[in-house]
């Protein structure tokens, strides 16, 4: 089931808005013969590339797959079809499928004569499949909020010169997490300042096996500040902007091949967020990543009536910038008491090459 997992983690990003669910076959002497993840949108899911791989070595054999296998058709026909016919024993599933088109799998499987079980490595399957249950529960993508300090919280010096916080091990770490992403968002002020791609840059080695597969680069710019030859101007890339746009720039990005989504202005005449992540939801993105500057995570972590993002990968990097005016990862202004503050729950620390990661999970509703 470990296996069936990492394969998991390979198709995410690719397999939106479906699962990214990893599938392993072992025979009946215990050898491995067949594996695969979900692949995109009306392709096979894991189970049937890990039976097609297998090919007749599957049969009397045993499936690990990290959800429970569908049993009804969408744009492919139910994979309990194809474990039935392939003559598949024994099933193990890590974690049991919310969608309601989608239930059942386990007891079909059962009625056919074969040994069904539940819940090997759950909680890390649950985990794994986070974006789509939260995506499946509110129809927008789950947004994990990243960024990088030093050790007096700084974001960046006085000057703004923000090149490197992070060490190359930790940047390496948000090219995977991005790899994995549908999507990235960002504010013009991000853009202004730093001018980035917003890609994943990743050596073939860690590449193999997997799809080719890019972010999208959302800009949040409700007045279309940034300029037309920022490095994130290109097809296939989101301006994500409102009626205070001029409608000749507006002609200007699109004919870069940008597209340009007009979307309602909030009560401080900025872009609404909820519109922008059901917009995107309604799109199929199951995961953001935000990267945004100081104002931009404040107002996805203060959005009422709850924040608008999952989780946080807080980067601590062993330095001090100094400088009371140098930024820190929060703007906006804050709250009174501590009591008011965003309290997380769960929190898992790892090293990142020198520096120090920190994960934490807002509690679900």
């Amino acid at each position: 089931m470990k296996r069936a997992l990492e394969l998991g983690q390979m198709g995410r990003g690719r397999s939106s808005p479906n699962p990214a669910v990893g599938a392993v076959i072992v025979d009946e002497a215990g050898n491995r013969v067949g594996e695969g993840f979900t692949m995109p949108p009306g392709q096979a899911h894991a189970e049937v590339v890990a039976l097609g791989m297998a090919g007749e070595r599957a049969r009397g054999g045993t499936l690990y797959v990290t959800l429970e296998p569908c049993a009804s058709y969408g744009r492919t026909p139910p994979c309990t079809e194809a474990i039935i016919k392939a003559g598949i024993k024994r099933v193990f599933y890590a974690a049991a499928d919310p969608n309601p088109k989608m239930q059942g799998g386990a007891e079909v499987l059962h009625n056919a004569g074969i040994d069904v079980y539940f819940g090997l490595l759950q909680e890390e399957a649950i985990e794994a499949h986070a974006p789509f249950f939260h995506w499946l529960k509110t129809r927008r993508p789950y947004v994990i909020a990243k960024y990088a300090m030093t050790l007096d919280g700084k974001i960046a010096t006085v000057t703004g010169d923000s090149r490197w916080v992070s060490c190359e091990a930790s940047r390496q770490e948000v090219y995977k997490l991005r790899d994995e992403c549908d999507s990235i968002i960002v504010g013009a002020g991000t853009v202004l300042a730093d001018d980035p791609l917003l890609t994943a840059r990743l050596p073939a080695s860690y590449m193999e096996g997997r799809l080719p597969h890019q972010p999208v680069p959302v800009v949040l710019d409700s007045r279309g500040r940034i300029p037309i030859t920022a490095k994130v101007v290109r097809p296939g890339a989101i301006l994500v902007t409102t009626a205070q746009i001029n409608p000749e720039l507006r002609k200007a990005f699109e004919a870069k091949g940008m597209e340009t989504l007009l979307l309602e202005q909030d009560s401080s005449v900025r872009v609404d967020l909820l519109a922008l992540l059901e917009e995107l939801g309604r799109r199929g993105h199951l995961l953001s990543l935000l990267e945004g500057g100081g104002e931009l995570m404040s107002s996805f972590f203060f959005s009422p009536p709850r924040p608008l993002i999952n989780k946080v990968w807080a980067f601590i990097a062993p330095k001090v910038a100094g400088g009371l005016v140098a930024p820190g990862p929060m703007g906006g202004v804050g709250v009174n008491f501590m009591r008011e503050a965003l309290q997380f729950g769960k929190v898992a620390y790892r090293q990142s090459g020198v520096d120090l990661l920190v994960e934490a999970w807002l509690p679900e509703e």
